[in-house]
């Protein structure tokens, strides 16, 4: 098996310090397994997307040292989405949601006011619902249907990792107006570039447990994962964009990118 792992950065933003150390960290682990490492642009946002980010992450990229094997944009892979959630539908894996976000919100506020977790009830799985909803001419959001049990897995950083899905709401993959969410375009393009390992953050660690359901429900292989540590400072509590947003681009902090490169070369 050829060790691949990607980066797959959204071009609504420039780079920061934390997406640049998951660069750097996919990079050294295809280098020293001698396999592959993937760029894939994470564009279907189009409303937020721009080409100047884009070229931006190729530029800090490549001021970085960080040379890819192979590179594609996800806005051309939108068949290759709608195949992935036929195939999901088919097996029954998929259903349509018709509540607003007005509606949503008050269901959560009124678990939050009973103490409990705010899991989406799956009210438009009922018949009487979906029927009155579809009269009412309301367009769906679509999720997925999460198996309600227990999933594990061995992370090369955390080790034994078990999430039970039943504490989860049951993801949303495709807006009303169509558009593929982060998941099923994520787990579609690892399935089709055939990605061996995914190192990225400990952020991403529950939806790891609705993303192996989805790789399961595919028939596709389940790759490796390894979360790693999020950076930790004293200004900034959490590593993110949100965070770290009005910060020049990562090729514009040379000392911190310089520190960056020390650190997770010896530390990552």
């Amino acid at each position: 098996m050829t060790v691949t792992v990607r980066f797959a950065p959204s071009p609504t933003g420039l780079l920061h310090v934390g997406n640049a150390r998951t660069a750097l960290l996919n990079w050294l682990f295809a280098k020293k397994m001698g396999g592959r490492f993937l760029l894939r642009i994470d564009d279907t946002d189009a409303a937020r997307s721009t080409k100047a980010f884009e070229e931006a992450i190729y530029r800090d990229l490549a001021w970085l040292g960080l040379t890819h094997d192979g590179t594609d944009r996800q806005i051309n892979r939108l068949a290759v989405y709608s195949t992935a959630f036929y195939k999901l539908q088919a097996a029954g894996r998929i259903y349509p949601c018709f509540e607003t976000e007005a509606e949503l919100e008050r269901q959560r506020s009124l678990l939050a006011a009973r103490k409990l977790p705010p899991i989406y009830n799956r009210a438009s799985l009922e018949p009487a619902n979906k029927t009155k909803w579809e009269a009412e001419g309301r367009k769906p959001h679509w999720r997925f249907l999460l198996s309600r049990q227990k999933v594990n897995w061995t992370d090369m950083v955390r080790g034994p990792v078990e999430i039970d899905t039943a504490t989860m709401s049951d993801p949303v993959l495709v807006r009303e107006d169509g558009a593929f969410l982060y998941t099923l375009p994520s787990v579609a393009d690892d399935v089709d570039f055939a990605i061996s390992h995914v190192v990225r953050g400990e952020d991403h660690v529950t939806n790891t447990a609705a993303q192996i359901e989805i790789f399961q429900a595919l028939g596709a292989a389940v790759p490796k994962f390894a979360h790693f540590p999020l950076l930790v400072g004293a200004r900034i509590t959490v590593e993110s964009p949100r965070a770290i947003a009005g910060q020049p681009s990562v090729c514009g902090r040379v000392g911190a990118s310089n520190a960056l490169l020390n650190h997770s070369r010896t530390a990552g």
